[in-house]
């Protein structure tokens, strides 16, 4: 089997090193992959979201399976424009991925299938939505309606903060088009949890849940990103838990798109809030999150191939069940001095080798790229995921830390609590 990974990121890097083991793979090809998924198959320089140009080149490499991992690939119809050539594809279509690129239609959606979320207004002048504020007590949580790569959400303190938000939003354009409109939500008082689904539009199997650290520094303070860590399992997601998000939130979701004719075929990622009332969303993904993923991944003991080619044909019900690994997990993002703002490039990274040689460590591109000498620089935000498994989460923090004290990276920083919270517990 041929499999086209689609993606850039360390996401990509780990669905690649987990496909990469698959006997059932004869090659493994990623468009546009990054130096450590030149490590494990062949890249073309085929960006993620150029729907047309990569549904074109699985068609003349007789791919068997596409593989869709950033949010914005899918938003673009890569499984549209595959769909046309007879392609297969694990990800959803357009309409289905408005489930993530339009927060404003993910909570008229919630509201029509009853699934559980914070009661919310979608605005798109400043003047009403401040005028909406004043009769309402902070916190506030702000949102873009569309994709903003993880950034696009501010949980303002006080008013000040909220109008502030609400003019870098909607006046200064801070995040483009995905800003056009948004959605102001009640706050939902609770712990965050990361739930996942693999769908094939009617069935859903659950993964492992886990846990991630938006904020940029030790703490939870700093502004929110893409994500500077996650760790798996997370205690604060119990059996009981894991049963309600399937009954009231994935399972609705899914006769709900099928309903409307949107079907759901990928992963769908449930943000949460675990609140006394049980799971409420906050907010629906359509992919893998990052760095969650990396974390998952190395969890996983199944062989992953099978399971999303049979997603991908409709046939998840008969697939291979999923074998996890007991043990936790645990990812430490190394980012970009400068992140989430202006990150800085260019900067050399060495001693990668050493690191992951750490026992139970592996180490995952996010944000890379190669000289031509070799020379390996950083190329982004998130540069580098270090991914350990241990015996306990202790353990695993051990040793993702011990990973990351061995690169030679000037250049970066990264978060120094990761897992804090089910550590303390």
């Amino acid at each position: 089997m041929k499999i086209l990974v689609v993606g850039s990121g360390g996401r990509e890097h780990a669905l690649g090193w987990k496909l990469a083991q698959s006997p059932l793979i004869s090659e493994l090809i990623s468009a546009p992959g990054n130096p450590g998924l030149a490590e494990l198959g062949r890249c073309v320089p085929i960006k993620a979201d150029d729907a047309r140009e990569l549904a074109a080149f699985a068609m003349r490499e007789q791919i068997d399976l596409v593989v869709i991992g950033p949010e914005a690939a899918a938003a673009a119809g890569l499984a549209d424009s595959l769909a046309q050539v007879g392609v297969a594809c694990f990800g959803p279509t357009k309409a289905a991925a408005e489930l993530e690129s339009s927060k404003a239609f993910m909570k008229e959606f919630c509201v029509r299938h009853g699934v559980p979320t914070a009661d919310y207004k979608v605005f798109d002048d400043a003047i009403h939505a401040k005028a909406y504020l004043g009769g309402r007590e902070p916190p506030f949580v702000i949102k873009a309606d569309g994709l903003a790569a993880g950034k696009g959400v501010v949980i303002a303190a006080t008013r000040r903060e909220a109008d502030a938000a609400i003019d870098e939003i909607l006046f200064l354009r801070k995040f483009g088009t995905a800003g056009q409109r948004i959605v102001i939500e009640d706050f939902l008082p609770g712990e965050e949890a990361s739930f996942f689904a693999l769908c094939d539009g009617e069935t859903a199997i659950p993964l492992v849940a886990a846990q991630d650290h938006k904020r940029a520094y030790d703490g939870d303070k700093g502004p929110n990103t893409g994500g500077m860590g996650a760790y798996s399992p997370a205690p604060v997601f119990t059996d009981e838990a894991c049963d309600q998000t399937m009954e009231r939130i994935i399972l609705p979701t899914l006769r709900g798109m099928k309903a409307e004719g949107r079907p759901f075929v990928g992963v769908l990622f449930a943000g949460l809030m675990i609140t006394p009332e049980g799971p409420k969303l906050i907010e629906f993904n359509v992919r893998f999150g990052d760095p969650e993923c990396q974390t998952l991944m190395r969890r996983l003991n199944s062989d992953l191939a099978p399971v999303l080619a049979a997603a991908a044909r409709g046939a998840l019900a008969s697939a291979p069940a999923l074998e996890w690994d007991n043990r936790p997990a645990v990812t430490v993002v190394y980012a970009a001095q400068g992140y989430p703002d202006e990150p800085l490039t260019g900067s050399v990274i060495r001693g990668l080798a050493e690191a992951g040689g750490v026992d139970g460590v592996q180490i995952f591109h996010a944000g890379t790229k190669r000289d031509e000498d070799g020379t390996l620089r950083a190329a982004g935000g998130r540069v580098l995921n270090v991914t350990a498994i241990g015996d306990t989460l202790q353990d695993a923090v051990n040793r993702a830390y011990s990973a990351v004290s061995r690169i030679d990276w000037p250049g970066g920083f990264c978060r120094r609590d990761i897992a804090w919270r089910a550590l303390a517990k």
